[in-house]
Formats: structure tokens, C-alpha cells, sequence
């Protein structure tokens, strides 16, 4: 696992360096997939091809998943689950909440996860087993915060249906929290749960490539990361936080059933 981490630690570094120096010059370049407000630059196809090439020069019998490239077939065990920039549209106005995501999966399981925020300068780190880092530092999750006092992170998708009812479901938690957080990257909303700067996150239609990594940064700083009704964590729903508050959490979210579409 310290050789895999140290693996996607190094192209996560590459990547965000890569995108730091290019995006002034390219960030126009914009196409959209799910929907209007569903956005893809050109950087987010050089960055996955960067890493592509990164991780098959050095494990060339790997599997890879991308969002913009989708499965890559191998010969291996191993599986790299890649978000090239988490926060596009972000990236895209010059917000700094970006990150380059990448996760190794080995036999079905995540040992290893890298989120780089670059604007921030931030490097997070997880192996499964050995912990969350920031840099240097261990990172543990809020505990024995009650929910009213919780501050929950969470997200929106990009059709009209899921915008209509995640609407709905954050006017329900709002008054029950401390506040709500929309930071506009599932991969960093994960791992700042992680850093103790939210205690809590919530979000429907997030993708593996979305939490494989910074899931694990959660897990592994004590959070806890599931579905609704036991379920485990998918696109359908993704709920985290310390254990405690995930149930009263969990116990607000699921009557009001924020998988169904408006």
C-alpha cells in the first residue's frame, strides 16, 4: 500500500501542477455531458490522460476507471479510480475548491486514496488500515457533535428532477443543523469532514470516482460512510460523519426519501 500511495501521491502532484500552470489558458474550452450546468474543459481530459499515462508506465497490467474515459481493462487485481479535477465548475470560474482524486482498488477494496486541492496546497492521504494525512499531520473527524450543532456539507446535481428534490431535503436539514455547506467537490467535502472543518455530508449522485479516494480519507479519520437503510454508499445516497451524529443524521434524512426524483 506505501507503494501504491506514494505512486498516486506523486501523479496527483503532477496533475495539479499540470493544471495550475495551463488552466489560464484554457479554461474556455468547455463542453457539456449530463445536462447544461453538467461541464467538461479540456483540462479535465488532459489531466486524466496524463494519469492514464502515469500509472500504466509504472503498472502496466492495471485497471483504470476515469470519469472521462471511462473502464480500462487490465490484467491485474488492481483497479485506479481517477477524478482528474472534482469541482469543474469551480476550476472552471477560478474558485480554488478543486482537486485531482485518485483511489487504488485492489480485489474490490480501496487501500489507497490522494486528493489534491492545488489551489490550496493541500495533499490528502489515506491507506487502508494506516490512517488519513494532511501533509504531516494525522487527521481525525469531529466526534461527539449533536446534530443541531452540526455543520453539514452536501451537494446538488445537474438535472432539474434531483436539483427539485435535493431542494427540498436541504430546506427539511436546515433547520435541524447548525448550518449547511455547498463547497461544489465531493472529494474535498469528504476529506474536510476528515480535517474536522465540517462534521457532517450528505449528497445523492455522486460517482465512485467522486468518493473512492476521499471516502477513504473519511473512513480512515474515524468517520463513518454508507448509504441510506444500511445500504452501502453509491450513487443512490452518500451519508458520513462520526459515528453518533451519521445516525441522527440518517434518522432525518431517510423519511424524507431523497433518492426519489421530483
Amino acid at each position: 500500500m506505501t507503494d501504491f500511495l506514494r505512486l498516486a501521491e506523486d501523479i496527483a502532484r503532477e496533475a495539479g501542477d499540470m493544471l495550475l500552470a495551463k488552466r489560464p489558458t484554457m479554461s474556455e474550452e468547455v463542453e457539456t455531458k449530463s445536462s447544461p450546468t453538467d461541464v467538461v474543459t479540456a483540462l479535465d481530459t488532459a489531466s486524466e490522460a496524463l494519469i492514464r499515462e502515469r500509472v500504466l508506465a509504472a503498472r502496466p497490467g492495471d485497471r483504470i476507471l476515469g470519469e472521462e474515459g471511462g473502464e480500462q481493462p487490465g490484467e491485474s487485481d488492481v483497479r485506479w479510480i481517477v477524478d482528474p479535477i472534482d469541482g469543474t465548475v469551480n476550476f472552471l470560474y477560478g474558485l480554488p475548491d478543486w482537486a485531482v482524486s485518485i483511489a487504488v482498488e485492489v480485489n474490490g477494496r480501496v487501500v489507497a486514496g490522494v486528493v489534491n486541492v492545488p489551489v490550496r496546497g493541500e495533499l490528502y492521504s489515506a491507506a487502508l488500515g494506516e490512517g488519513a494525512w494532511l501533509g504531516g499531520e494525522r487527521l481525525r473527524c469531529n466526534t461527539g457533535v449533536p446534530l443541531a450543532q452540526a455543520l453539514v456539507a452536501t451537494g446538488f446535481g445537474y438535472s432539474v428532477a434531483k436539483r427539485t428534490v435535493q431542494g427540498q431535503v436541504v430546506a427539511a436539514v436546515l433547520p435541524r443543523v447548525r448550518d449547511i455547506r455547498r463547497g461544489g467537490s465531493c472529494a474535498i467535502d469528504l476529506c474536510s469532514l476528515a480535517a474536522g472543518r465540517v462534521d457532517a455530508y450528505y449528497e445523492r449522485g455522486i460517482n465512485a470516482w467522486d468518493f473512492a479516494a476521499a471516502g477513504l480519507v473519511a473512513t480512515e479519520s474515524g468517520a463513518r460512510l454508507a448509504g441510506l437503510n444500511g445500504r452501502p454508499v453509491s450513487p443512490d445516497f452518500a451519508l458520513c460523519a462520526a459515528p453518533g451524529l451519521f445516525e441522527e443524521l440518517h434518522d432525518v434524512l431517510a423519511p424524507l426519501d431523497p433518492e426519489r426524483d421530483a
